[in-house]
């Protein structure tokens, strides 16, 4: 009960410091993560192993993908590629759709490529068709995160549910066909629920930029293939990545072309690709783009705050996932006589407390696993379920300690306090839904 009340004060420090006191979130996030670790008794040793661990393993992972995906943002921005994106797309889907438009692509995208990367893929398309439809940054941004985090956390062959499938003992072709009906399901919840945040909460999707820059910039644009190349061939090289892999049966050599495209479809090459397409979108190239003063030094000042603060948000999920917590967690709840509600509420709790969805998917499934025949779920169907409820739960609620909460808010240029206003209650509102569906299915199947 101490960790929980520890948990609730730390992200009331973050929220206090940063909507009152306007802290940079890299410091409230660094002053929560140390108020709750020291307060939990965690030794010294560990508090600096943990810091060091968390805010290394995080930006291992994520660190190079945010610098890349800047750097082609900035690229696609200022030749005039994403706004000539922007005005095929919204040739073809209307003003109207934008949100939708998104949400699928996100929903798709996630499948094969990890939510996080997706969104900073997709992000420079996303704003200049929020700016070109006169639309809130903030519904159409939420909407693309939704529809990138429901496969994330529903759909194999992504890690976390694929994980959970595995400990469960759940068939991957059912539970991939369950995910993705009450993903999609879920989905037209959530473009609802962001066109109508996206309307009550306005923020412009790029301030520094007027309508006159925009049409003087298309009159230097490339043309709209062109433009596409950089966001679609990383996509096309993850996904490629991902089928193989799921194609490669246990103990089989993998031949040439599967180390190949292993290696090209991994984030980091697959945005290096894809950064080399878009210094192609210069109808004038000028080595002055590459320097410290240029686009490149622009962007990279950009992604600097993004990093230090998405680095700031692993240290404090690091600290909480070794305190203990989920394991206080599963065990107020474990007891409880809930049904299929048992895995949505149990992951729900481990991931509202340690931030990631993965973690939060398997530690759930581990739990669970033991307790399948006593809880009467025995079918196939039975254990696709479990893992839905569990994949439902591991969308509530996402705060200060998800990295996903900051690359959403900083790259979208939200704020904290708009950001809890309309995400962290979207996932509590998207999470609740998909978990009444799975519900509603255990009762027909």
């Amino acid at each position: 009960m101490i960790a929980i009340s520890l948990l609730l004060v730390s992200v009331l420090i973050i929220i206090l410091l940063t909507v009152k006191y306007k802290v940079h979130p890299f410091l409230a996030l660094l002053c929560a993560a140390l108020f709750f670790a020291l307060f939990s008794g965690m030794s010294l040793d560990t508090i600096v192993q943990l810091v060091n661990d968390g805010f290394g393993i995080t930006l291992g992972k994520i660190g190079i993908v945010i610098v890349l995906g800047v750097i082609i943002g900035a690229f696609l921005e200022h030749s005039g590629g994403a706004y000539k994106l922007a005005e095929v797309v919204l040739r073809l889907i209307g003003k109207k759709n934008v949100h939708a438009a998104m949400g699928i692509v996100g929903y798709i995208v996630s499948i094969p490529v990890f939510a996080d990367s997706g969104f900073i893929i997709l992000n420079p398309l996303n704003k200049s068709l929020s700016k070109r439809a006169g639309l809130s940054i903030v519904g159409t941004a939420t909407a693309l995160i939704f529809g990138l985090m429901i496969t994330h956390v529903l759909v194999p062959p992504t890690p976390g549910p694929i994980a959970a499938a595995g400990i469960i003992g759940a068939d991957v072709g059912l539970v991939m066909l369950v995910g993705l009906v009450i993903g999609m399901l879920s989905l037209v919840v959530a473009v609802i629920y962001c066109k109508k945040m996206g309307s009550k909460y306005y923020i412009d999707p790029n301030p520094e930029v007027t309508e006159e820059a925009i049409q003087e910039k298309m009159k230097q644009a490339p043309s709209a293939f062109k433009s596409f190349l950089p966001i679609l061939i990383p996509i096309l090289l993850i996904i490629g990545k991902s089928i193989m892999d799921f194609n490669l049966t246990e103990g089989q050599e993998p031949s040439g072309l599967v180390k190949l495209m292993s290696f090209v479809g991994s984030p980091v090459i697959a945005l290096i690709i894809g950064m080399l397409f878009s210094f192609l979108l210069p109808k004038k190239w000028d080595r002055e783009m590459l320097s410290t003063t240029g686009w490149v030094g622009k962007a990279l000042a950009d992604a600097s705050n993004i990093i230090l603060i998405t680095g700031a948000g692993g240290i404090f999920g690091t600290i909480l996932q070794n305190s203990g917590i989920a394991d206080t967690l599963a065990d107020s709840l474990s007891g409880a006589n809930l049904g299929i509600w048992l895995p949505f509420f149990l992951c729900a709790a481990i991931k509202t407390a340690q931030g990631s969805s993965t973690v939060a998917l398997i530690t759930t499934a581990s739990i669970i696993a033991p307790l399948l025949v006593t809880m009467g779920f025995t079918t196939e169907m039975d254990k696709a379920l479990v893992v839905a409820a569990i994949g439902a739960g591991a969308m509530v609620v996402s705060h200060a300690n998800d990295s996903g909460f900051w690359i959403l808010t900083q790259f979208s240029g939200i704020d904290v306090k708009t950001g809890y206003r309309v995400y962290t209650l979207g996932t509590l509102v998207v999470g609740t839904f998909a978990a009444l569906l799975v519900f509603m299915a255990s009762f027909i199947f």
